[in-house]
Parts: structure tokens; C-alpha cells; sequence
């Protein structure tokens, strides 16, 4: 089976899956595992993120979106060379893959049409499901059965790590920095399943931008930087745009220290199997005397009064 994966999550599924050789293409953001990264890249994205600030991302995509501009194009060219049988897309963001008007213009002038599975989860449990969707779609079943039941299995451990906690933070996630945006979707699941209480998103909604005042009102213990897209050294070099401004250090979790920036790239924006990574980052966060005291990997503790990093 050709497949062509347009989904950075759904691509790391089908290599779970040991399917990888079955990829004809990949989009721009499917990086994981190494394995995958000499595939065919299909899609390329009209704004080049790592240029520019949050503020201009910010700008040039309500542009492009005011405009009817496509922020991402696909190459036909390679599509078509490519004739894939399955090809895995989403429609749950534009912001965030091509069209799907572009998609099916691709896919109308291929001989032959292929199947489509379009994955539109909101929580985590939709995402385990769409592992099993993707098997089903690959004839990989059973695969797919046992990769559900195995990230199920870690969900379930982790919060028996934590079952005994007395108290549970608040939270702040902010999947954008400037202008400032809550994390929502599968985010708020992850943070209860880390045993914390997020105070700005809500369980299976969108994202949404928030105030300044929004942000103060919730209080968080702890702040979690999250810029959807961005590694930490991509974070970090936006985070002035919080620490400048006149309130930050009136945050709770500012005055606490506990402020952390972690790899959204890979545990946080994209939805597949290493979510469950990213649950168990957060629990490390907001409990560390319970995982050894440490900073697991994929996270960084920011010193918020002078925002160095370590």
C-alpha cells in the first residue's frame, strides 16, 4: 500500500504501525521517527516561522486567512508522481495543513482515486481511537489494537503515580505568546491527567486568545509555555514577549518559580502517540517530588525574573 501521510501525528502512527516503508509522502513537519525524514516532502508551508517573531507569525496567518491565501501548498507535481492509495489528512485546523480544497483538486486528477481518512480529534481519547482508524484503514488492526491498548496502559500508569498527590496545581498552558493564546483540544486532558487544574482551557474546545487580565485572574501555580509548532529554543526566543511586560512578575507561578517551556513540536501541538510523552512530562512538572525532583527531557525550568533558562 502507497501511503501518503499529510499529518506529523498520523505519520508517526503509521511507523508504529512498521509501516514506514509503505510512505510515499510526508508533509513538512513530519520529522519523527528519523526513519522517516528522506520521504517525499509534499507540502510546504507560505510563511516561513522561523525567521520571524510570534507577533509577525501572528499577523501574516490573519492575513493570509482575511485574504483567502493558502498558508500551506501542496506539490501536485510530486502527489501525482507519488499515486497513493491511502492519504491522511485533517480538518480540524486550517491554520495548520492544506486545504481541503487543495487536497481534493490533487486527488481529482489522479487516474485512479485513492482512499481518504480524514482524522479530526479533539480529546485524547479521540486520538487513541484514531490509532485504531489508521490501522483499520492500513490493514493493521491488530497493530493498531495493541498500540491503543499499550498508550492506554501508560495513561493509566501515570496516574496511579500520582493517585496519592494531596493537592493539585493550577495551570497555565499558552500555546501562543504574543498575542496570547490558551491551549485547548487535548491540552486541559493532558494537564488533568498530570494531576494538575487548568484555569484557561477547556477540555475539547478550540484554543482561544486570552488578555493579560485573563491570565492574572487565573493565578497560576504554574505556567507552561507551549507555542504551537515551536521547539524550546524556538520558544525561548520569543520570551520577552511575557517577561517585559508589566505584570509578569505579579504571576503566582513567576513569584514561585515555576515557570517551564517545553518541546510543543513533539509531546504538545500535534496529535499522535507521544502525547502520552507529554502527560508525562507535565506530571513531572507539577509533581517532581513523586519522578526523582528532576526536569524530564522535553522540558526546560525558565528562571521567569531574568528569563534565563536551565
Amino acid at each position: 500500500m502507497k501511503i501518503c501521510s499529510l499529518l506529523p501525528g498520523a505519520t508517526e502512527v503509521i511507523a508504529a504501525l512498521g509501516l514506514a516503508d509503505d510512505l510515499v509522502g510526508i508533509s513538512h513537519e513530519c520529522d519523527y521517527p528519523p526513519a522517516i525524514t528522506h520521504k517525499p516532502v509534499l507540502v510546504r508551508a507560505t510563511i516561513d516561522g522561523d525567521r520571524i517573531s510570534s507577533v509577525e507569525i501572528d499577523h501574516q496567518v490573519k492575513a493570509a486567512v482575511t485574504a483567502e491565501r493558502p498558508l500551506y501548498e501542496l506539490d501536485e507535481g510530486l502527489f501525482a508522481r507519488a499515486q497513493p492509495d491511502l492519504v491522511i489528512t485533517q480538518d480540524l485546523c486550517h491554520v495548520c495543513a492544506v486545504t481541503p480544497s487543495q487536497l481534493e483538486r490533487a486527488i481529482g486528477a489522479l487516474p485512479q482515486r485513492p482512499q481518504l481518512l480524514s482524522l479530526n480529534p479533539l480529546t485524547l481519547d479521540d486520538i487513541v481511537k484514531d490509532v485504531e482508524r489508521i490501522g483499520a484503514a492500513t490493514k493493521r488492526p491488530a497493530e493498531a489494537r495493541a498500540l491503543s491498548l499499550s498508550l492506554r496502559s501508560r495513561l493509566e500508569f501515570i496516574r496511579l503515580q500520582i493517585a496519592s498527590v494531596s493537592e493539585r496545581p493550577t495551570v497555565a498552558c499558552l500555546e501562543w505568546l504574543a498575542p496570547l493564546y490558551a491551549a485547548g483540544h487535548w491540552v486541559p486532558q493532558m494537564v488533568e491527567w498530570a494531576g494538575g487544574l487548568d484555569r484557561l482551557g477547556a477540555a475539547g474546545a478550540p484554543s482561544r486568545q486570552v488578555t493579560w487580565d485573563h491570565l492574572h485572574a487565573a493565578a497560576p501555580d504554574v505556567l507552561v509555555l507551549m507555542p504551537c509548532g515551536f521547539s524550546i529554543i524556538r520558544t525561548l526566543r520569543d520570551l520577552t514577549h511575557l517577561t517585559a511586560h508589566p505584570g509578569w512578575q505579579d504571576l503566582p507561578a513567576v513569584r514561585n518559580g515555576r515557570v517551564f517551556a517545553v518541546d510543543a513540536s513533539s509531546y504538545f501541538s500535534r496529535p499522535g502517540p507521544r502525547l502520552v510523552d507529554g502527560v508525562a512530562i507535565l506530571a513531572a512538572l507539577f509533581h517532581p517530588s513523586h519522578f526523582g525532583g528532576t526536569i524530564p527531557d522535553g522540558a526546560r525550568h525558565l528562571d521567569p525574573l531574568d528569563a534565563r533558562s536551565r
